[in-house]
C-alpha cells in the first residue's frame, strides 16, 4: 500500500526541488488567517504571504497577496484577460492539492499561473503557508517569484 506524503512534505520536497533551502516551520497554533500567522511567527501581517485561488474563466490562477491587502479581482481580471471567481474548496484542493488554510505558493499537481502582489517585494523575508493551517516557511520575495515563475502586478484593492 503506497503511503501518504505529508502536505508539508510536498511543499519541503518542491522547495528543494525549487532549489530552495528553506525550513518549514509547524507551530502549535493556527496560522490558518493572515493576523494569526503574523503573531504565531513574530513578524508583521504584510509579510504573510495569502496564497488565494481564483478561476479565472474555468482556468486556475494563484494570486499571493500580502497579508495587509485585499485583492483586487478586476486587477487579476485585467491581468488574465477572463472574468474573475473565487474558487471553492473543492476547485482549490482539486489545483493544488491542498485544503483552504494552507495552501502554498509552490507544489501543485501542475503549474498555475501566478500573480504576485507588488507590496510583498518590499520585505527581505516573507513567510507562506507549507501546507497546513500549522506549517509555513520564510522565503525571500525574489525567491518567491523565481520558484513560482509569478508575474509581480499592483493586487491589491484600493480604497
Amino acid at each position: 500500500m503506497e503511503q501518504q506524503v505529508s502536505p508539508p512534505a510536498r511543499v519541503q520536497a518542491a522547495l528543494i526541488a525549487a532549489g530552495v533551502d528553506a525550513r518549514i516551520e509547524e507551530f502549535p497554533s493556527s496560522t490558518r488567517t493572515a493576523q494569526e500567522a503574523a503573531a504565531t511567527v513574530g513578524t508583521s501581517v504584510g509579510q504573510i504571504v495569502k496564497s488565494l485561488l481564483f478561476l479565472a474563466g474555468d482556468s486556475p490562477v494563484m494570486a499571493l497577496v500580502s497579508g495587509v491587502n485585499r485583492l483586487d479581482t478586476q486587477r487579476l481580471a485585467a491581468l488574465t484577460g477572463a472574468t474573475v471567481g473565487k474558487a471553492d474548496a473543492d476547485a482549490v484542493r482539486d489545483a493544488t492539492g491542498y485544503a483552504i488554510g494552507g495552501v502554498p505558493p509552490i507544489g501543485f499537481p501542475a503549474p498555475l499561473p501566478t500573480f504576485i502582489d507588488r507590496d510583498l517585494m518590499q520585505y527581505d523575508v516573507v513567510w507562506a503557508a507549507a501546507g497546513t493551517p500549522r506549517h509555513v516557511f520564510p522565503i525571500t520575495p525574489k525567491e518567491l517569484v523565481r520558484i513560482t515563475r509569478g508575474s509581480v502586478a499592483d493586487l491589491k484593492l484600493s480604497g
